[in-house]
């Protein structure tokens, strides 16, 4: 067990989105929380803060949940989801891991969504939610649990029974004027307070007509009316915007391994720069802010399009390569991620080369996701800085062209290589991958012939693209030598054909030499198919359409 199972748990819970339900007896939403976590393993000991306009809220609600150890926070609708936040941060900061954070509220999405996901990177709190809507998927946040309102009440029995109405740990709070008692007549005098309107009013000068106007009324009138000229303020103030975005190794990672994934096309090495300086350059950044651990790189690109002088260069110097399409390379990265991330376990460092990534909190949300969840430090490069904070938690952030620099000074390195410098490169240590077709190449020769069969890949792409717009059932008809016979070429195709119920044939000019890995519900060599449909045409549209008229066929050539 890792301890977060019997740590504490922290419940913040928002009444307005999530009130009490008529007839319901509020004393045992204590107890179905407790069962709630309970089911799902944790035992931990339980504090809940319920947050609301607590002068709309019953006595008898006020009563029960107090009697059971429920703290309850008086704020008005509209600053409820910023009082809860900043008290969750002030939390965090007085309660480190391992523990849990339970949030019930309609309202998490957006800036506190955003700040919450980068806090939870640096330090990795189990998160649960509950809300009144239907459940829906967060992008950046990792719940390990989510409940609906109205069945997480339901999970508890009866109510537990209380001596003297009150839990002595019950309290009182009017986050306003730092207020908090024990007694549900003070904390009721206090909301009607003149000094309590006073405070809402937060140091508001009113004109003489309305304080005359407001002498005139009860105290209790005045400070509903304060409340709603003078609101609280209500924004979310995002703590980690504060952040700087470098900081020193930390003894966990100061050695451990870190996985480069390079973006060529976002961040491309610059007109006459000598490629073998990319390496030297990145492990010289890392090592400036203590980081000497193994540096693996993996560089994503349409590598039909990069110049062989550079391939030679970066390979010499132990680069790997994957050869991507533009509309499919942001998820092979990802792919790459997850892959070394499972082989690789944190403490680790993940470096990504990117403008989209760092610009796009929906391209970075995997990644996101995944910090919160490990123990994983990350870096990252961008060739424009952008307009926003990403919302990855970075330790260190740089431009590419500054980052290409660090080794040595732009002087010395800016120098364009000759072809008799590309013949002199070292022999190629790094590796070449296609992962269109999921083939490794150990040299650059290979990797070039095989990148020639440019149709392939495209068939590949293509047949990519077919099945995510035409869903199962449905067929797929393949003419090709070279994925009849090789089951390194219909690797893809084969695992699709696994995951979904498609239907496979094969049309092949030489029958293969074994059977194909694919499961096809029909074969013909290509002179027999041609000869099939010219002998029998008519016959064949009339009998495999009504009325002898036949749909209309898409054909793709490659």
């Amino acid at each position: 067990m890792s301890g977060t199972e019997t740590a504490k748990i922290e419940v913040w819970w928002d009444m307005n989105d999530c009130p009490i339900p008529e007839g319901y007896d509020a004393r045992r939403v204590r107890p179905s929380m407790e069962r709630a976590f309970e089911k799902i393993g944790y035992t931990g000991p339980v504090s809940i803060t319920a947050y609301g306009d607590q002068t709309k809220t019953p006595d008898h609600h006020l009563l029960a949940l107090s009697s059971t150890g429920v703290a309850v926070v008086h704020t008005i609708a509209e600053s409820t989801r910023s009082v809860m936040y900043r008290d969750m941060v002030e939390w965090r900061g007085q309660n480190p891991p391992p523990a849990t954070m339970m949030i019930i509220s309609d309202q998490v999405e957006g800036d506190f969504s955003w700040d919450l996901a980068r806090l939870q990177q640096r330090n990795r709190y189990d998160l649960f939610q509950a809300n009144s809507m239907k459940s829906r998927d967060d992008l950046l946040l990792v719940y390990y649990a989510n409940w609906r309102w109205e069945q997480l009440l339901e999970e508890g029995g009866a109510p537990p029974p209380v001596a003297n109405g009150l839990s002595s740990a019950a309290m009182f709070y009017c986050k306003s004027c730092n207020f908090d008692c024990q007694s549900l007549n003070k904390f009721r005098k206090h909301l009607s307070s003149y000094k309590h309107g006073m405070e809402v009013r937060k140091q508001s000068i009113l004109s003489l007509s309305q304080i005359l106007l407001f002498h005139n009324l009860s105290n209790k009138l005045f400070c509903q009316a304060q409340e709603a000229i003078n609101p609280p303020d209500t924004r979310l103030s995002c703590v980690t915007k504060r952040w700087a975005r470098n900081y020193p190794a930390t003894p966990e990672h100061a050695t451990a391994k870190i996985h480069v994934l390079w973006d060529m096309n976002d961040c491309p090495i610059p007109e006459g720069y000598d490629a073998r300086r990319v390496r030297p350059s990145i492990e010289r950044a890392f090592k400036e802010i203590g980081y000497s651990g193994p540096v693996s790189i993996t560089a994503f690109a349409d590598q039909k399009q990069t110049p062989v002088h550079h391939l030679l260069a970066l390979s010499s110097t132990g680069v790997d390569f994957s050869h991507t399409l533009p509309w499919v390379h942001y998820s092979r990265m990802i792919t790459d991620f997850e892959k070394w991330t499972k082989n690789n376990p944190a403490p680790a460092s993940i470096m990504i080369i990117s403008d989209e990534v760092a610009s796009s909190k929906y391209r970075s949300t995997l990644i996101c996701r995944k910090l919160q969840k490990s123990n994983y430090n990350c870096f990252l490069a961008y060739s424009v800085r952008p307009f926003e904070m990403p919302v990855l938690v970075t330790s260190a952030e740089w431009l590419w062209d500054n980052l290409l620099a660090v080794s040595e000074t732009k002087r010395n390195i800016l120098h364009k290589c000759s072809e008799s410098e590309s013949e002199r490169v070292a022999a190629s240590t790094g590796m070449f991958c296609c992962t269109l077709c999921l083939c490794d190449c150990k040299s650059l020769d290979d990797f070039n012939k095989h990148l020639s069969r440019v149709h392939y890949s495209r068939m590949i792409t293509d047949f990519e693209k077919w099945t995510k717009n035409n869903p199962a059932p449905a067929s797929i008809m393949i003419i090709s030598d070279e994925v009849a016979s090789s089951k390194y070429r219909s690797t893809y195709i084969c695992g699709k054909l696994q995951e979904s119920n498609y239907n496979c044939f094969l049309a092949y000019s030489v029958r293969p030499f074994e059977m194909p890995v694919l499961v096809t519900s029909a074969e013909w060599l290509w002179d027999n198919l041609l000869a099939g449909r010219i002998s029998s045409q008519d016959q064949t549209y009339e009998e495999s359409s009504p009325e002898g008229v036949f749909s209309p066929e898409i054909i793709t050539f490659y």
